[in-house]
């Protein structure tokens, strides 16, 4: 039985959602956020082989600001957590039987989540020592898991999988408190994303469809189509007014509060799908993934997007499947279809300098 999303827990989500509207209305771009210039001169500094030789290929990126760790979910089946200051890693996450699809942190309490093509998504605790335990295998999909989002609150998540449904679980008990079928969609879902008030959740579809959901009554209250081929990515801007989608035939944005498609960019030749998009947290820049990684100056709906800087996919496959930035835009971390995390930002002299 599932217990449901209670009212408590939508009192809970709707004073999160108040509380940060309110904020954003007073938000301020950090003084601390990498300048236009200094991402015209980003070039690779390190280049990482995180995963096993035998299935290269990293499929989803996460970073956790606080801690700075950036982590890969990989085709080998493991997510793997890496210090970028110490360029280590600090943990291979094993478990999953398949390729990992996705991974998110949590931010304030050690936890990670992986959702994977084995159709299940775990739960991880960290712990003083810097290992991860599995605490929770959610076993609700019956299909590959194909994204995981976590909510603002940080107690709960959704993930979305390929089977058509997406699930609204408690992330202290790991328990799925509602799992949303809708009879009018049988097309699974390919990405999924919240939006940063909490209150509205984007999916992404196989079939081309992004859906908009209010999180509060699981109803279905929007679609944007338009797109060719799946919708591989969805990213929210934390100004809450944009929402990037990237599929096969590039990137799109979207007016939130018009509901409609105001700029399209077409970036790649037709056999390139767009794998992957990102907004920093200033919601100063985008950043797109394809055969090449693309950043561009967030403009408005009648003013320009500029790209600011094109950097060349270095694994060799053609293939960037996954982009971050970091904290304050002062890097940026890319997956690729072979083993390697490769970070791109400003050679230390010149960061020494922009400082």
């Amino acid at each position: 039985m599932r217990h449901g999303v209670s009212d408590s827990i939508i009192a809970e989500l709707t004073e999160c959602n108040a509380a940060l509207s309110q904020q954003r209305k007073k938000r301020q771009i950090p003084p601390t956020l990498a300048p236009i210039d200094a991402l015209e001169r980003y070039t690779q500094l390190s280049s990482h082989p995180l995963h096993k030789t035998n299935k290269p290929g990293i499929t989803s990126i996460d970073i956790n600001p606080s801690k700075d760790i950036v982590a890969t979910g990989g085709i080998d089946s493991n997510a793997v957590l890496f210090g970028r200051t110490s360029g280590e890693i600090l943990s291979t996450l094993s478990g999953h039987s398949k390729k990992v699809t996705s991974v998110k942190f949590v931010a304030h309490n050690d936890v990670f989540l992986s959702g994977s093509a084995d159709k299940t998504v775990r739960i991880w605790q960290g712990s003083e020592d810097g290992n991860y335990n599995c605490r929770h295998i959610l076993k609700d999909h019956t299909a590959e898991v194909q994204a995981v989002t976590v909510h603002a609150t940080n107690n709960y998540f959704v993930t979305a999988s390929l089977d058509a449904t997406w699930c609204f679980y408690d992330l202290s008990s790991g328990l799925c408190l509602t799992q949303v079928e809708d009879p009018t969609n049988s097309m699974g879902y390919t990405s999924a994303a919240f939006h940063p008030d909490g209150l509205i959740l984007g999916t992404g579809t196989i079939g081309s469809t992004v859906r908009i959901w209010d999180v509060k009554s699981r109803g279905n209250v929007a679609n944007f189509d338009g797109h060719t081929g799946a919708v591989t990515a969805i990213s929210f801007s934390e100004n809450g007014y944009f929402l990037a989608t990237a599929a096969h035939d590039g990137v799109k944005l979207w007016d939130l509060r018009k509901l409609k498609n105001f700029r399209s960019f077409e970036l790649y030749d037709q056999d390139t799908p767009t794998n992957s998009v990102d907004f920093d947290h200033s919601g100063s820049y985008l950043a797109m993934a394809g055969s090449d990684i693309r950043v561009y100056q967030v403009g408005s709906v009648k003013a320009e997007w500029n790209c600011i800087k094109t950097l060349p996919d270095l694994s060799g496959t053609g293939r960037a499947t996954c982009v971050k930035f970091g904290p304050d835009a002062r890097y940026l971390a890319v997956g690729s279809m072979d083993r390697n995390l490769r970070v791109f930002g400003l050679p230390e002299e010149d960061a020494s300098t922009e400082s």
